[in-house]
């Protein structure tokens, strides 16, 4: 792509995300990679030469650039209609489409994770940027969209660097391993118990392990349930009857049973400490009622939360996120008004071209007619350069003067007369 064809494009997207459409639809319109490549080739075959593919579980969208913005957008919505079997008017009542100011707007949070559904996310930029490269491998980036794009990351890391929206944990999952990463450091070396078989449990298991953990071993009463779960995931099952063994390994011990009685006793845990050496251990209750009996949190080395402690904790990063995400979103409006206007100055580049080029060559006339007088060319270039808007403002001042009064503007805001420092350090 060369030239300045690319300056009368403005920014678009088309898409659905959490608030606009159900899971579902999500779902259908879940475009991975081996199926973004030839639909990005499919847009291109329509003329759109400028588009990347953001397919998340909280969105499908594609953000582009086009002259047309109507016309790319209708076509961007059949695609995706055809992509996802369901009729373009069903389609629409789920899906936004945005252009120019707002759709730089939207481009910027979802790259600051501002538009998700968990404020913060840290994992978002890193989704933008594999679309990004996605977009340049089948030669969908050209110098506009990667002049959005670029700038979009350029926000980001403005915005999680002077907020604190991607800090603190806001899932109880992740609050579980904030609470293991700072009471143990690097989780490596370390080794989880998972006692019964609930769904908290296993995504606590699985979101340690994504952080590094060694190993999470998982019992049940019934050793069926170990083993389904085990087949489905990367834990190690131990039966049963050894799970006390496994208490004075383990570092930190899931359970997630639900049983009327307390499973773990504070005696129980205390032996287990006793035999580990007095290593800390932290304890999770994940089970309703509880798992572990409330004694145990007055063992000196044993840290034991609960599932209501984890929410508390969880609500309380959450709301801490919403309040940096103001301080998120007033930095990229501050950035969308930069973006505007520097786009608008590039805008100008192509007619400040064309206006150099015709200049150069009208001086290159009057040299060749005046036969090298000086004093003759100059004379000559003025009469030229005045011709125009001479015979400009002659016709205005007969036919309409609206049009009259906006040229006189133009020309004094182009050509001062007045008051104007002349001397030729000002000219370029």
């Amino acid at each position: 792509m060369s030239g300045y064809a690319g300056y009368n494009r403005r920014p678009l997207v088309v898409g659905t995300n959490h608030r606009t459409s159900s899971l579902g639809l999500r779902d259908r319109l879940f475009i991975d990679d081996d199926a973004a490549r030839p639909f990005l080739i499919k847009l291109s075959s329509y003329v759109i030469e400028e588009a990347m593919v953001l397919s998340t579980c909280d969105r499908v969208e594609v953000q582009a650039v086009h002259e047309d913005e109507a016309i790319a957008s209708q076509i961007i919505l059949d695609r995706l209609s055809a992509y996802c079997g369901l009729s373009t008017e069903e389609l629409r009542k789920q899906t936004y489409t945005l252009n120019n100011e707002l759709a730089v707007d939207h481009v910027f949070r979802v790259a600051s994770a501002l538009d998700s559904l968990v404020i913060g996310e840290s994992h978002v930029l890193g989704q933008v940027k594999a679309a990004f490269r996605l977009a340049h491998d089948v030669n969908m980036v050209g110098p506009e969209l990667d002049s959005l794009i670029q700038a979009a990351f350029s926000v980001a890391k403005r915005v999680l660097s002077e907020t604190a929206v991607g800090e603190g944990p806001v899932s109880i999952a992740a609050v579980a391993v904030q609470l293991s990463e700072d009471l143990l450091g690097d989780l490596k070396q370390h080794t989880a118990l998972l006692i019964g078989s609930g769904e908290m449990g296993q995504l606590v298991g699985k979101y340690l392990l994504a952080a590094g953990l060694k190993k999470v071993v998982i019992t049940h009463p019934r050793p069926e349930r170990a083993e389904f779960i085990v087949a489905n995931s990367n834990f190690v099952h131990v039966p049963f009857e050894r799970f006390l063994e496994q208490l004075v390994e383990a570092d930190i011990v899931i359970s997630s049973l639900g049983h009327r009685n307390p499973l773990l006793a504070a005696d129980m845990v205390h032996g287990a400490l006793r035999k580990r050496r007095w290593k800390p251990i932290l304890v999770v209750d994940l089970g309703v009622p509880g798992d572990v009996e409330p004694a145990v949190n007055r063992i000196n080395d044993v840290f034991l939360y609960d599932i209501e402690d984890l929410e508390n904790l969880a609500s309380e990063s959450h709301s801490k996120r919403q309040a940096e995400a103001e301080a998120g979103r007033r930095i990229v409006a501050d950035e969308v008004m930069a973006y505007i206007k520097s786009r608008q100055i590039r805008e100008a580049v192509p007619m400040l071209v064309e206006y150099r080029d015709w200049g150069e060559k009208l001086r290159d006339q009057v040299l060749k007619v005046s036969g090298g007088d000086a004093e003759k060319a100059t004379h000559l270039l003025l009469r030229r350069l005045m011709h125009y808007p001479t015979e400009a403002l002659k016709a205005a001042a007969k036919e309409n003067v609206t049009e009259l009064a906006a040229l006189e503007s133009a020309l004094r805001q182009l050509f001062p007369t007045k008051n104007e420092d002349t001397n030729e350090s000002n000219r370029t």
